[in-house]
C-alpha cells in the first residue's frame, strides 16, 4: 500500500520546514539590521522596507514557535495557511527588494552605508526565495489543492496592490492633496476586502463555488473604487488645473538624473491602478457568473 511522503518521513518534513523558517528569520533579520545599523534608512524617504522585513520576521517567528510547541494541530487547515502566508511574504520581500534597490538605494551615498544597503537587498532576495521554496514544499508534501482561476485572480489583485504600496510609501506623491490621500485609503480598503474574502474561504487557494454574497459584493465595491482611482489619480497628478505636473521635465527630482523620480512613481501608480482594475473587472465578470450558477 502506497504511503504519503509526509507519513513516511514526518521528522524529515518537519526539519525541512524548520530550516526554511530559520533561513527566513535569518535573512529578514539581517536585512533590516544592516539598514538600521548602517544608518542607510532615511526616514525622510518614508521607506517601508524596514517595516516589511520586521513584519515578516515577527510573523515567521510566531509560526516557528507555534510549530515547535506543536500547537499547529489546533488550527484548521494549517498547511493551507502556510501556503497563503508564504505566498504573500514571497511577494512582499520580492517587491521590497525591487523597490528598495531601484528607488531608495540611489539616495544613499557611496561607502559603507551603501554597501550595507546592497547586502540588505541581497538578503531580502534570499528571504523571498526561502518563502517561495516553502510554498512549493508545502504544496508537495501536503498535497494542497492547486489554485483555481478566482483564487489566482485574487492573489494577483493583492500582489499588484503590494507593488502600489511600495510606491506610495513615498508620501510626497499624495500628501499635498486631500483627494489623493483618499485614494491611498481606497487602495488599503480594497486590499483589506480581498484579504478578508480569502480568509473567509479558509485561506484556501482553490476558491470554487458556492460563492458567498460577501465575495461578490467585495469584488463589486473594489472594482468601483479602482475605477474612480484610475480616473482621478492621473487627473490630480498630471493635470495642471488640479495642481498636477503634466510633463516629466516639470518635476525637479527628474532633472537631477535620479532613476524613478517622483513623476515616474506617479506614473507607475497610475499604470498599476489600471492593471489592477482590469484584473478586478475579469474577477467581477467571473464572480457574477459563478454566483448565478451557485
Amino acid at each position: 500500500v502506497g504511503s504519503h511522503p509526509r507519513a513516511l518521513l514526518p521528522g524529515l518534513c518537519d526539519l525541512i520546514g524548520y530550516f526554511l523558517h530559520l533561513l527566513q528569520l535569518l535573512s529578514t533579520c539581517v536585512a533590516f539590521s544592516l539598514v538600521v545599523i548602517a544608518g542607510a534608512w532615511n526616514e525622510d524617504l518614508n521607506n517601508s522596507s524596514v517595516f516589511i522585513w520586521c513584519f515578516c520576521f515577527t510573523v515567521t517567528l510566531i509560526i516557528l514557535i507555534v510549530e515547535l510547541l506543536e500547537l499547529d494541530s489546533a488550527f484548521y487547515s494549517w498547511d493551507s495557511f502556510l501556503i497563503v502566508y508564504a505566498s504573500y511574504f514571497t511577494l512582499f520581500c520580492l517587491s521590497t527588494s525591487i523597490a528598495y534597490s531601484i528607488i531608495y538605494l540611489q539616495f544613499i551615498p557611496d561607502g559603507s552605508p551603501r554597501n550595507y544597503a546592497i547586502a540588505a537587498t541581497a538578503f531580502s532576495c534570499i528571504a523571498s526565495v526561502a518563502y517561495a521554496i516553502e510554498v512549493v514544499w508545502t504544496c508537495v508534501h501536503a498535497e494542497a489543492a492547486s489554485c483555481s482561476f478566482p483564487g489566482l485572480l485574487k492573489r494577483l489583485e493583492i500582489f499588484v496592490a503590494c507593488v502600489i504600496f511600495t510606491f506610495i510609501s513615498n508620501t510626497s506623491l499624495y500628501w499635498h492633496h486631500l483627494a489623493l490621500r483618499w485614494y491611498v485609503a481606497v487602495y488599503s480598503i480594497c486590499f483589506i476586502l480581498v484579504t478578508m474574502a480569502i480568509l473567509g474561504h479558509k485561506c484556501k487557494c482553490d476558491i470554487r463555488p458556492p460563492f458567498t454574497c460577501f465575495m461578490l459584493c467585495q469584488t463589486v465595491v473594489s472594482t468601483l473604487f479602482y475605477f474612480t482611482a484610475v480616473v482621478l489619480w492621473p487627473l490630480y497628478q498630471f493635470n495642471e488645473e488640479f495642481g498636477g505636473q503634466p510633463q516629466w521635465s516639470s518635476d525637479a527630482t527628474c532633472s537631477s538624473g535620479i532613476f524613478m523620480c517622483v513623476w515616474d512613481q506617479r506614473l507607475a501608480v497610475a499604470i498599476l491602478t489600471a492593471i489592477n482594475l482590469l484584473i478586478y473587472m475579469v474577477d467581477l465578470v467571473y464572480s457574477i457568473d459563478l454566483f448565478c450558477v451557485s
